[in-house]
Parts: C-alpha cells; structure tokens; sequence
C-alpha cells in the first residue's frame, strides 16, 4: 500500500503547484459565463424573479448578472495576484466568493426550491 501511496504522490506532485489555479480558473470561467449570457437582461428572467416574488425584480436581475461576472472575474484574478501581493489577492478572492454564496443560496432558494435539499418539498 505505501509503494502505491509513493507512485501517486510522484505523479501528482507536478500537479500541487497549480492545482488551486485551475480550479480557480474554472469556477472563475463559469461565473463569468453564466452571468454573462444573463446580459443583455431578457425580460423573461425579469418575470421569473417577480413571479417568485422578488421585490425590484428589474435591478436584482441585473445586480445578479454583474455580480456573477465580476465574482468570476475576481477569483481569477485573486489567483494571478497571489505571488505579487497576497493581501490584495486574498480581499479580492474573498469578496468575490462571498458574492457567489448570496447568489448562490438565493438561486437554491429561488429557482431550485423544488429540490427539496434544505427545506422540504415545496410546492
């Protein structure tokens, strides 16, 4: 068993370095992209925010949007600055993935109330 343990910890100890960056880069990728085809704001998303009673559905749609972009675009970014300022870097990865748990826990409360993971079946 530990022979098998050693030939893992070779092959991935290339992989240690950059591990935390590619993850970084995908999750950053995909908030950026999936705020970014929210934009321009289609009316339908507008609706269904309103439909589940969102007050100010208009400005919430959009602070949804630019949140997921720029939280996208923070966590990318806090990965590039972690060697050249790390206080910077780490505010900035922080924030943004602060942004992306509200969004998150309110489009789980939202949209996806029907899977009932939390809170029972709704409906």
């Amino acid at each position: 068993m530990e022979k098998i343990n050693n030939l893992i910890n070779l092959m991935t100890q290339p992989f240690l370095l950059i591990g935390d960056f590619i993850i970084r880069i995908g999750l950053g990728i995909s908030f950026f992209l999936h705020g970014y085809g929210k934009l321009p704001m289609s009316q339908g998303f507008i609706d269904f925010l309103a439909s589940k009673g969102v007050p100010l559905s208009n400005v919430f749609a959009y602070l949804v949007a630019w949140g997921e972009i720029l939280a996208g675009i923070g966590i990318i970014l806090g990965g590039l600055l972690i060697k050249i300022n790390p206080i910077l870097a780490n505010l900035i990865t922080k924030l943004s993935g602060l942004t992306i748990v509200i969004i998150m826990i309110n489009a789980l409360l939202i949209a996806h109330s029907h899977w009932s993971i939390f809170i029972g079946e709704r409906g």
